[in-house]
């Protein structure tokens, strides 16, 4: 059965944006932006549209695939003209085409079926085409899973997504005193120590919604390495690649053969 849709994603990119392209940069390595240039791409769960407007001025054409927020993300991006959009689910989707690059950004762990969904973007990736992937980690994150994720499910579920922006914006501002304190120091073994590298580049609104993005998603899965390799194996792709990000998320990607 196809996905159902979530309305906290919708609501949660009326809200809130994304415009710290160095992250998007990041998270594609070791692709880079110039590896999209007049290229047809697939955007596998486009949000509101941030990662689009990153990568629309180099692609030939963009089409960006959401469930629940496509609306929001076809608004931010009206004035580009390589850019179409389709509401749908994307491990159901049947587009009739192939693409030369087809990526997903922080979606795949939020599907209910994350190997069906990355099956069906394999399935609309060209032969020599780049398939990419971005994911969040079961190594590194217990404290998400273990502790975040039952509080989210026991207390607010029910919360209106502007209450839940409120208590964002309260967290993510009790977090700065020890973050830019304890560390700063060369305390390696402290939980989340590389990931709070990013929390210091990034605005106030950007750490907030990332913090809002934890605490008003309707599911997730945290991905072992072991599971996230699975999805491209040897046969069937070449130059794969499986990278660490910050000690919290997997950097997948591979040429189909």
């Amino acid at each position: 059965m196809a996905q159902q849709k979530q309305n906290e994603w919708r609501e949660q990119w009326e809200m809130l944006q994304d415009g710290e392209q160095f992250l998007f940069r990041d998270w594609i390595l070791p692709s880079t932006l110039e590896d999209f240039r007049d290229k047809d791409v697939l955007e596998c769960g486009c949000g509101g549209g941030q990662h689009t407007s990153f990568i629309a001025p180099f692609v030939r054409s963009v089409t960006a695939v959401d469930l629940n927020a496509a609306e929001v993300a076809r608004q931010r991006n009206k004035d580009f003209k390589n850019v179409s959009f389709v509401e749908a689910d994307i491990a159901e989707m049947d587009l009739g085409r192939q693409f030369d690059i087809v990526f997903s950004i922080g979606v795949i762990h939020h599907t209910d079926d994350p190997e069906k969904t990355v099956a069906n973007m394999v399935r609309h990736t060209k032969p020599g085409g780049r398939v990419i992937i971005w994911v969040y980690s079961k190594e590194g994150n217990s404290l998400v899973e273990h502790g975040v994720e039952p509080l989210r499910k026991a207390f607010l579920r029910d919360m209106s997504r502007k209450n839940l922006l409120r208590l964002s914006k309260l967290i993510g501002a009790l977090m700065y005193p020890p973050i830019y304190t304890v560390y700063l120091l060369p305390l390696g073994f402290l939980p989340f120590y590389e990931y709070f590298q990013n929390f210091r580049k990034m605005s106030f609104d950007r750490n907030v919604l990332n913090i809002f993005d934890k605490l008003n998603a309707p599911q997730v899965q945290f991905m072992e390495r072991a599971r996230v390799q699975r999805w491209l194996p040897a046969g069937e792709f070449r130059d794969i690649s499986i990278t660490p990000y910050k000690g919290v998320s997997w950097r997948v990607s591979g040429v189909k053969r």
